[in-house]
């Protein structure tokens, strides 16, 4: 965070931690009833304090991300099991092995887009993945590739989900609420890109153009990579025919197949209710 002058003349709460630190070693000093409530890891973690939690997630990522003077960014989501190309020999199934051909088109199109992201020294345009491997370890990387940062919203997992090493470690962030961390991939969006992926990958794909569509965020350029997978996986056209959705509602997103169709795709996206 910035150290920057305070504009009131109280005390800096740093200063106070510190001089915890100073103080006897007396049962009183010891007790968990004496500890700065700020400072205090048992406190904060209380579920009483779950407003609290909530708030400074979405506050430490915000505050970081403007400090840094980041103004705009390219998300992509995509299957954590989705190998390198390299790699796809230990995949544990045949379709894994034959989709791995999208961690190379997501890492083409990061670095394609990072490139330009540098024309503005690194603040618009910034590649933003959820930090840990597969697609997401290729949008990382692909940025790395061209000599640029990316943003990394990792999660904690109960298999222990780390970032992969082409994060940004200034830009790596730790999440607990789902929630909060959708937000923060969407804050600052100027496009979405899905590739193919599981449960996470869907529920991240839906619940961004149900914010389209419902207008609680406005349209942005929305690409699924892949047409095969995702009109295998769902009937786009029946939930338009029945009724469901609006046939108007498939024109929030479009189908690419490369990083090339999918720059192009952003360079002449056009509002749809233009």
């Amino acid at each position: 965070m910035k150290d920057e002058a305070r504009p009131h003349p109280f005390r800096d709460s740093v200063q106070d931690v510190a001089a915890t630190h100073r103080l006897p070693n007396t049962p009183q000093t010891r007790a968990p009833a004496y500890r700065l409530a700020f400072n205090d890891p048992d406190f904060l973690t209380r579920e009483e304090l779950r407003p609290v939690r909530l708030q400074l997630e979405l506050l430490k990522p915000q505050m970081i991300l403007d400090e840094l003077g980041i103004r705009s960014t390219v998300v992509l989501f995509g299957g954590a099991r989705i190998p390198d190309p390299a790699h796809k020999a230990t995949a544990k199934t045949p379709k894994l092995a034959e989709l791995s051909r999208y961690y190379e088109e997501a890492r083409r199109f990061a670095r394609a887009i990072t490139e330009r992201s540098l024309l503005s020294y690194g603040r618009e345009d910034v590649i933003c993945t959820g930090g840990g491997p597969g697609v997401m370890e290729a949008g990382n990387r692909g940025a790395d590739d061209a000599g640029g940062q990316s943003i990394g919203l990792n999660i904690v997992l109960p298999h222990e989900q780390a970032p992969n090493q082409y994060v940004t470690p200034d830009l790596s962030f730790n999440f607990h609420y789902f929630a909060i961390r959708k937000m923060h991939f969407l804050m600052r969006a100027k496009a979405v890109c899905i590739f193919p992926g599981g449960f996470g990958t869907l529920d991240e794909m839906f619940e961004s153009l149900t914010l389209i569509q419902t207008g609680r965020m406005k349209p942005i350029p929305f690409l699924l990579f892949g047409r095969a997978f995702w009109e295998q996986l769902i009937n786009w056209d029946m939930l338009a025919e029945s009724g469901v959705i609006n046939a108007s509602d498939l024109k929030l997103f479009q189908f690419v197949e490369t990083a090339e169709e999918a720059v192009a795709a952003i360079d002449n996206w056009v509002t749809p209710d233009a």
